[in-house]
């Protein structure tokens, strides 16, 4: 079909035209014998190409120019934009589906967001339900973008693929596999049974990197655990955190919301217990490391609200006070504590994620810490910089002085500045 261009300074293609959408076309004189397209003197905003032609394609005006193409801020929309917008929905639910994962989902019918939805809380129905009743009768020959494969298994809930076979999507496209056994795969395939086309693994480092905590557990039956530390310039562990870390919005806050439990020695939770600051958040259960019958004297004052929410591990022998006993607080015994227990003891609980916070006087943790990196039980670190020189060695720097020679590799290391602090963040090799 030949098109038909205006005689203006601009002309406007139509919709069909196979490289850009609602663009507009400038010619320049550059020589009587070649065309060109090309980006020149268009700022950020205009596309990219350039591309030497001998003969204008038909249509075109019969002079020699540049063919500048100016896409007044047009973006196309692929599969990368909206399985990412599936992973901005999941993380609206931060901390309020486990044992459950987070999950996104996005309905597209002809290039525009037609339904949206995200897994709210464990007990709930899934995100695929949720974007399905956003779309309505608009799913019908859609193409959803979900971040985890849909369930194919009666649960709390029904089965995801039922909603979308019953819905008549005709695409479903897949962040990552689930790795839940009673999942795997499963869902993939009787999408494929119905008649719905799936393609999987789009942006999944992305969406593994959503649950990390809910695919550790589901390969390994354990929690992830993931430890944590404040330092000085000069090297020593701080019993603090940075300036406004603490608080809503600050990245202490958000990583208090985003784990199960928080394991803290009784030093670090003299003073309160930590908390998220964040709007809704649910708390960390606090499991504090108690050693010695002394070590139960420095745990704060408890209140009703907060004992539902506070585990004690101590040895045996050890006898707590009668103010802890009518508050309820669970007090466990064991021989000899160590982090094989209270991994068995968080696993045991359905919990996903420990975050183990190293604050005040480290001397509970110490052989935790070298249990956890001599047997690999440990999968990510999260260290804050602050600008602040430590006068000397406190007990916190004492205490892992032996394990100085061990050697331990990193991957995949990040930093990153919040406020006055760097953060640095790895996993364990």
């Amino acid at each position: 079909m030949q098109l038909q261009i205006p005689t203006s300074k601009y002309y406007h293609y139509p919709p069909s035209f196979p490289l850009f959408s609602y663009c507009f076309i400038r010619f320049q004189p550059i020589g009587p014998y070649t065309k060109g397209l090309s980006n020149s003197n268009f700022n950020s905003r205009f596309c990219s190409l350039r591309k030497r032609v001998i003969e204008p394609p038909i249509g075109w005006r019969k002079h020699g120019g540049i063919a500048s193409i100016r896409c007044e801020g047009f973006k196309e929309k692929d599969d990368s934009f909206y399985m990412k917008r599936s992973v901005e929905l999941a993380r609206k639910a931060t901390g309020c589906t486990s044992p459950n994962p987070m999950v996104g989902c996005v309905i597209v019918k002809d290039g525009q967001i037609v339904g949206e939805g995200f897994h709210p809380k464990a007990g709930q129905p899934h995100a695929e339900v949720f974007a399905l009743r956003d779309a309505g009768a608009l799913a019908e020959n859609a193409t959803a973008y979900v971040s985890l494969e849909p369930c194919n298994h009666h649960g709390r809930t029904p089965p995801c693929t039922e909603a979308l076979i019953r819905a008549k999507v005709k695409e479903v496209v897949v962040g990552m596999v689930d790795p839940n056994p009673i999942v795997a795969s499963q869902g993939v395939e009787r999408l494929r049974e119905s008649g719905i086309y799936v393609r999987t693994g789009v942006e999944e480092e992305l969406c593994r990197s959503l649950n990390e905590p809910y695919i550790h557990r589901m390969l390994t039956g354990k929690p992830f655990i993931t430890l944590r530390y404040s330092v000085s310039v000069n090297g020593c562990i701080l019993n603090q955190v940075g300036e406004r870390a603490a608080e809503a919005g600050g990245y202490y806050s958000e990583l208090l919301q985003e784990y199960d439990a928080v394991l803290l020695s009784t030093a670090s939770s003299a003073k309160s217990f930590p908390s998220s600051k964040e709007p809704g958040a649910n708390q960390p259960l606090q499991i504090i490391i108690a050693t010695c019958p002394e070590s139960l004297l420095q745990v704060p004052v408890l209140t009703t609200e907060t004992t539902s929410r506070v585990v004690i591990f101590t040895t045996e022998g050890t006898v707590a006070g009668p103010e802890m006993a009518q508050l309820g607080i669970e007090i466990v015994a064991f021989d000899q504590i160590n982090l094989n227990v209270i991994i068995d003891y968080c696993a045991k609980r359905g919990l996903c994620s420990v975050l183990m916070d190293l604050q005040g006087n480290c001397s509970d943790f110490h052989e935790l810490l070298e249990e956890g990196l001599e047997q690999g039980l440990l999968q990510k670190v999260v260290m804050e910089v602050i600008p602040l020189w430590n006068q000397h060695e406190g007990s916190s720097v004492l205490a892992l002085k032996n394990l100085e020679k061990r050697s331990l590799g990193l991957r995949n290391l990040k930093t990153r500045t919040v406020r006055e602090s760097v953060l640095v963040e790895g996993y364990f090799c």
